[in-house]
Formats: C-alpha cells, structure tokens, sequence
C-alpha cells in the first residue's frame, strides 16, 4: 500500500450522477480506500444540510460544505467562512431588485426565495425522466432526496443575514451571471456553471478568496498534512481550485473541458467509475 493520502471528492457529477443517483462503484471506492488507511472527505457545493444520509451513510473523515464555507473534521464543524451582514444584505436586495429566484446557506438552514421550489420542482421531474423509474436501487435514493430538497426549498421564511456562507441564484435570463458578476464581484467570488441545465442563468456566490482550494489549504494546515499529498477530483467550475491546490487535481470524464483545463488528469465519468478509476490509479485501492 502506498503511504497514507487524503483524498477530496466532489459530490454532485463526481459521486453522484445528475439527478443525485449515487454511483456503487465510488461508495466501494470510499469505503474501501478508508479501509486502507487513507482518509476521504467531501469537497461541496452543497451546504451541509444538503448532504443527505444516502451520501453521509457511505462514510467520509469529514467535509467541505457551501463552496468552501464551512468544513468538519468527522463531526466537528472546525472552519467557517461566513459573510458581513451588509454583504448579505447587499447581494439579497440585488437578487429582489433584479427578481432573480436564489437561496441561502449557513452551516444548518436553507433559506430560499418563493420561487425556488418550483424550479428545482421542474428539474427533478426533468431528471426523473432521463434516469427512469424507481424502485431499490440508486434513482430511489435519488428520489427520496430530491423530495427532502423540495420540503427544504418549500420552507419560505425571513431571510438571516448572519452565518451566511454562499448564495445560489437561478434565472430564466441567460445574462443573469454577467449581471450578478457586474453587481457583486468587486467583493463577492461568483462562478456559473453549476447546474447544467440553467447555465449562465444560474450561479454561486461566496465571499472573494472563498472558494473549496482555499479551505482545503486551511483545513490541511489544521490537520498537519501537504497539499502534495492530497487528490481532489471533481468536475464543475466550483471545483477548479480545488484541482488546481491538490497535489492531484483529477476532472472527471463527464466535467466541462474549462474545467478539464485546470487538472492534472481526466479520470471517467460517473457511472463509468471514474472515482474507482482515479482511486485506483493513485493507489487508495
């Protein structure tokens, strides 16, 4: 076996397939590199709330939540990187005076615009479509998580403006990122890209130098391990940091070729074991 590594992954197009159906390969590829002595976290946009128990249930050593906002040691929330009030107050009156549809995370909440719901409503129908039918196998998980998200998003309430980490933001205006990158990049860090399906209408927004490489560095400083030693696979524009601070930055095979472009090597796609193969590869299995 080759000396203990660490290695960062993805969640969604990288363990888990559009649509949120879990790829078997790579829970036997966490499992089993685990077994082996090497540690594994999650490296993700979603929030922490978000990380349901079919993706908590496959065992990890911790997690990078919200972009790069928050990060766990086991159960341990240990980092946060949170915004100003007056920063979230600034990018939510933007969103409103623009009627763009957005949501909130802080470490444990949700806190989405009334319109959320029912765009996330129409692409998991959407996606249900394309993986077909239910049933005990990976698309019921995926399923029973897309139903936990629409319970989550249909949870209209007052915003916080405190322990906000990022903000998602979904617009039926392809110029929507030009526009919030306009608005909000002197001080906020603002990506697109990922959720296919709306492209430039959608995004993420965190606070500038808040992104997963930059925690990842600060979660490794705290664990007394190189960045040389550490493996991040992913495959959306949230992930470029990540591959590009990592010793090895892997893309999956189903990533976008800007994103290709920051790796040092593309593995393959979700359902083709990409993290078995990536794994493997690197000697965690």
């Amino acid at each position: 076996m080759t000396s203990p590594r660490i290695a960062f992954v993805d969640v969604d197009g990288t363990l888990v397939e559009t649509g949120s159906e879990i790829a078997d390969s790579a829970i036997d590829a966490v499992r089993t590199a685990r077994h082996n002595g090497h540690l594994v976290y999650l490296s993700t946009g979603r929030a922490s709330v978000e990380i349901y128990p079919a993706i908590r249930d496959i065992g990890f050593d911790g997690a990078i939540s919200s972009g790069g906002g928050f990060a766990e040691i086991g159960d341990e929330l240990v980092i946060e990187r949170t915004m100003p009030e007056e920063a979230v107050a600034r990018m939510v009156g933007f969103y409103e005076e623009s009627g763009y549809d957005f949501y909130l995370q802080s470490f444990d909440e949700l806190y989405p615009s009334p319109g959320v719901r029912d765009r996330f409503a129409e692409y998991y129908s959407a996606d249900s479509g394309r993986t077909g039918g239910t049933g005990s196998d990976p698309a019921s998980a995926a399923a029973t998580e897309g139903h936990r998200a629409l319970e989550a998003f249909a949870d209209v309430r007052p915003f916080s403006f405190t322990g906000i980490a990022k903000s998602v933001f979904l617009a039926g205006d392809l110029r929507a990122y030009d526009r919030v990158v306009a608005a909000l990049s002197g001080d906020f860090h603002v990506i697109t890209g990922t959720i296919p399906h709306l492209g430039r209408g959608s995004g993420e927004v965190t606070l500038g130098g808040v992104n997963k490489g930059s925690t990842i560095l600060r979660l490794l400083d705290r664990l007394g391990l190189d960045a040389a030693s550490a493996i991040g696979i992913g495959d959306s524009s949230n992930d470029i940091e990540m591959l590009q601070v990592c010793g090895v930055g892997i893309a999956m095979g189903n990533a976008a070729d800007a994103v290709k472009a920051h790796a040092d090597e593309v593995t393959t796609s979700v359902q083709g074991d990409g993290v078995v193969n990536a794994f493997r590869r690197h000697g965690l299995i």
